[in-house]
């Protein structure tokens, strides 16, 4: 324990540097990811004679080894924020973008219909009806997106983004486990942190009577 808070306190600016770094990488990658994927599942819902092409499209992508996409990405991209982003991008997909199709598609017809009936637009049946019916399904996706986008932004100093990846390689260069879990703890902090931030947006914005998944 000694060790390691004298680690800390001996390399404070390159934690603090890397820190805010990987916040930007996450939540950057993670609010694109939400952009894209959010009315992609919306769209798919609607049209969904495309919706296994189109998952099945992102759940390839996540198939790759987090290390070779990056790896992949260096000849096209080049080295820096942008490839890692890119790559992060392309992990946050999957979750959101089926979840967000599972939510709005295992909504009751019959809700939808009397919604109909009642002369609401298709729009109008969206964000009243089918989208907070499905919210919890959909926060639970971005959930599951954010975990998995802070832990392989770790990944993003091997192309030169910084990062909380770069403590723990210095770390393990040097076999200094006190570094390693310098930069290791605060991964496992910031998607904690992340995680119950987006779980008490759920509950304040889930429908009374609902549960959260």
């Amino acid at each position: 324990m000694t060790d390691f808070l004298e680690t800390i306190q001996s390399r404070s600016d390159l934690i603090q540097q890397a820190f805010f770094e990987h916040i930007y990488l996450s939540f950057v990658a993670l609010a694109i990811g939400i952009a894209i994927a959010l009315p992609l599942g919306i769209l798919i819902a609607r049209h969904r004679k495309y919706a296994e092409p189109v998952i099945g499209v992102t759940a390839v992508f996540q198939t790759i080894p987090s290390l070779a996409l990056f790896g992949f990405l260096v000849p096209l991209m080049g080295i820096g924020s942008n490839t890692a982003l890119i790559a992060l991008i392309i992990y946050a997909l999957l979750p959101i973008l089926r979840n967000t199709y599972t939510g709005l598609t295992s909504v009751d017809s019959s809700i939808i219909e009397a919604g109909r009936g009642m002369g609401m637009t298709r729009t109008q049946i969206l964000k009243q009806i089918e989208f907070p019916l499905a919210l919890p399904f959909i926060m639970a996706g971005i959930r599951t997106a954010t975990v998995l986008t802070v832990g392989i932004a770790t990944l993003a100093t091997f192309v030169g983004a910084g990062g909380l990846g770069d403590v723990i390689y210095r770390g393990l260069q040097s076999y200094n486990n006190s570094l390693v879990l310098a930069g290791a703890l605060p991964v496992a902090l910031l998607a904690i942190s992340f995680d119950l931030l987006l779980k008490w947006v759920e509950k304040k914005a889930t429908p009374k009577g609902m549960k959260t998944q």
